[in-house]
Formats: structure tokens, C-alpha cells, sequence
């Protein structure tokens, strides 16, 4: 029986699974039932893990020197679901709307198909379950400081997310960058207020900040080689709180985004630099906080091939693409700091639909018989990997 068969074998308890998760899901670092509902799993199946990160889980399959690890995120969005499925959300106001309870329920489907299977590894596979995808600092970035590297040390690592753009059973690949890097930014303004009939006798943090988003612009357009992705996004502008009053302080937010680590770097101090000097010229004073976030996913380009070689395996060629860079975010990012890596995309689109809610939106409801191919996927990564000489 090939891996595709045998994950199909699992399909029925795939969607128990995923339907359970989806019905209980809990925000970035407060995923303590769904942690321990993937202990329970794991033990089920007579897998040896341990807690890292206080709600994150590792792994381990197999025995020998070399490792291949693989990751599923765990943890849920701020946001109230709007699908009106059966199997909704019974916890109001969060919602697992970006797919991390299709992420992991592969990779528990994985970690059941390679156990049964354990005697043929040819090394160790490291299953990551990692909290806090959705919230800086990120759940990866703690896992590493933690060691969930370790002992053993991985030498490749292998991601996926579902797409709601392509089609369930479509996976696209790309090398190189993939995803930006996302910071947020924090601005407070700070004038003088006074009646708005008399504007003289004040100083006007919200005409500073009004100027300041239009001059901030040029940090793309002027301070920026055009062939490097990058973008700053204002998306946030509050100040006052009556129509005949001018007040004292304006605060905004926004996110920087970008492919390249040393024009972000000079992102942040320009920035700073002209949030300064352009709110003097108002007789403000301007500063921003800069909550510095995931870095760019950058997928290695031999760990690209080798993947997309895996999915022509088990895939037709119709099914594998290439995916075009986005300027997301992604804390699968701070692995590929440490090792090679491949991220790849999974359609999730259902058949029977040219479009569907994106990532993030209330009424996000991906395709289930994606789970097959993804999971099917993520075993034959790894043992296929740890074959080779």
C-alpha cells in the first residue's frame, strides 16, 4: 500500500480530528486543551514527546543520527466564525481561520503513517507542534530558544499551509524568498492642545500626523531599490475626541514588510529618523516603537527541488505549481535561519467553488480531502529524505 492510500484509509478520522480541533480552537500561546489533546494522540500511538514552550509539543519518530523534522502550527484567531457549519466554533470570538487545525491534523496523520511504519526509517523524523504562529514574537522563535533543534539537530525541515487561491489537491512551490518579514509599527504624536477655533494657540498633532503618512511613503518610493520587494502600510490613525477640540496626542500603526534584511534594517532607522524631524517642523514631538517580528521565509532551493520531486511521485504533474512570493508573514521563518527548509503551499479551494474566503476571514471553510495530499506529503518528505546518502 503506497502512502497516498494509506492516508486515504485515514481520511474518515482525519476529519473527526480536524472537525475537533476546529470546534475548539484558543488563541497563540493559550492553546492548552488543543496541546493536550495532541499529547493524548501521540500517546495513542505510542509516540514519545515531550512540552516545550509551554503549550508547543516535539516529537520523535525513529532512531539513528540523521533527523528530519516537520512542523504544524496549533493555534487560533481573534476573530468570530461565520461559516455556519456544523462543526463551527463553540468558543466565541476565536476562530481557526487560517488552517492551522488542517496543519495539524496532517501532521498528526503523518506521525501516525510514519510510526506504523517506523522500522523502515532510515533516521529520525522530529514533529514540531508549535503555538503562537499568529502573534509576535512567534511560537518558532521560542520552540529554537528552547531547543526544540536539539538533540537531534535537524538537518532539513519541511512546512505547509493551506491556500484558499488554488484548488484542493494542488501544491505550489517556490525557491528563494516566499514570504516577508513583518514588523509592527507603534507612532505617538504629541502637540499642545487647543480649542479648534483657536488652532494659534496650539500645536496640531493630527496635522503632523496627517503630513507624516503621506512623507513616510517615501521610505518606498525614494529609499528603496525598485527591485526589491518591500511595503509600509499605515493602517491605524486615532487622535481626538470632539469636533472643537485639538488634541494633545495622535497615535497610528502599521506594519513593515519586506524580502530584504538590510534595507529593513534601514527601514527601521529611517523611520525613526523622519517620524522625529518631520513632527518638529509641526512643533510636535513624534516617536515610534518598533516591535521587530518574523523575519523573511526564504526556502532553500535544493530543499525546494528535492519536495517538488517528492510531491511528482505521488502527484500528477497538472498538481504541482509554481507559487508566486507574497508579502505575508510566516514564523516558519526563523527555522529556515537554522537549516535548510522547504514551506509549501496546499490547495484548499473546494471543487465546487472559483473562489472562496481568504485566509483570515470569518468564513474560511477549506476543502478536507486537502488533508490527504498534504499528509501524504509530509511522510514521504521525510522518509524519502532520510533514504538518501
Amino acid at each position: 500500500m503506497t502512502t497516498l492510500e494509506h492516508v486515504r484509509t485515514l481520511y474518515p478520522q482525519m476529519v473527526e480530528t480536524r472537525r475537533y480541533i476546529h470546534q475548539h480552537p484558543e488563541l497563540s500561546f493559550k492553546e492548552f486543551e488543543t496541546s493536550k489533546f495532541i499529547s493524548q494522540q501521540l500517546s495513542q500511538m505510542g509516540i514519545e514527546h515531550s512540552t516545550i514552550a509551554t503549550t508547543g509539543i516535539v516529537a520523535h519518530i525513529g532512531s539513528g543520527q540523521r533527523c528530519v523534522a516537520l512542523r504544524a502550527d496549533i493555534d487560533a484567531l481573534p476573530i468570530t466564525e461565520e461559516t455556519g457549519l456544523a462543526y463551527a466554533s463553540q468558543n466565541p470570538g476565536v476562530m481557526h481561520a487560517c488552517g492551522h487545525d488542517t496543519h495539524t491534523t496532517m501532521l498528526l496523520t503523518a506521525a501516525q503513517v510514519l510510526k506504523a511504519n517506523e522500522s523502515n526509517l532510515n533516521g529520525v523524523v522530529k514533529l514540531l507542534f508549535q503555538p503562537g504562529e499568529e502573534k509576535t514574537p512567534g511560537g518558532a522563535s521560542i520552540m529554537i530558544e528552547q531547543g526544540a533543534l536539539q538533540n537531534p539537530t535537524p538537518e532539513i525541515i519541511f512546512g505547509q499551509h493551506i491556500n484558499p487561491d488554488a484548488p484542493f489537491g494542488e501544491v505550489s512551490f517556490v525557491a528563494g524568498p516566499m514570504m516577508a518579514s513583518a514588523d509592527e509599527l507603534y507612532w505617538t504624536i504629541k502637540g499642545f492642545g487647543a480649542h479648534a477655533a483657536q488652532p494659534h494657540k496650539g500645536k496640531d498633532p493630527i496635522m503632523a500626523a496627517t503630513g507624516l503618512v503621506q512623507h513616510l511613503q517615501s521610505l518606498v518610493t525614494k529609499n528603496r531599490n525598485p527591485l526589491l520587494p518591500g511595503v509600509m502600510t499605515i493602517t491605524s490613525i486615532h487622535g481626538g475626541s470632539a469636533t472643537n477640540i485639538i488634541p494633545d496626542v495622535v497615535e497610528m500603526k502599521g506594519t513593515l514588510r519586506s524580502f530584504d534584511a538590510q534595507w529593513r534594517k534601514d527601514a527601521w532607522a529611517y523611520l525613526e529618523e523622519q517620524t522625529r524631524l518631520y513632527c518638529a517642523l509641526h512643533g510636535c514631538e513624534g516617536s515610534i516603537d518598533i516591535h521587530k517580528g518574523y523575519p523573511p521565509l526564504v526556502n532553500d532551493a535544493n530543499a525546494v527541488e528535492f519536495a517538488r520531486s517528492v510531491a511528482s511521485t505521488i502527484l500528477d504533474a497538472s498538481k504541482i505549481s509554481d507559487f508566486e512570493p507574497k508579502m505575508w508573514a510566516e514564523d516558519f521563518s526563523f527555522y529556515t535561519e537554522h537549516m535548510p527548509a522547504c514551506f509549501w503551499m496546499l490547495g484548499g479551494r473546494p471543487a465546487s467553488l472559483e473562489t472562496m474566503p481568504g485566509l483570515h476571514n470569518p468564513r474560511f471553510a477549506p476543502e478536507e480531502e486537502a488533508m490527504i495530499t498534504g499528509a501524504a506529503l509530509l511522510v514521504e518528505s521525510a522518509t524519502q529524505y532520510l533514504k538518501r546518502s
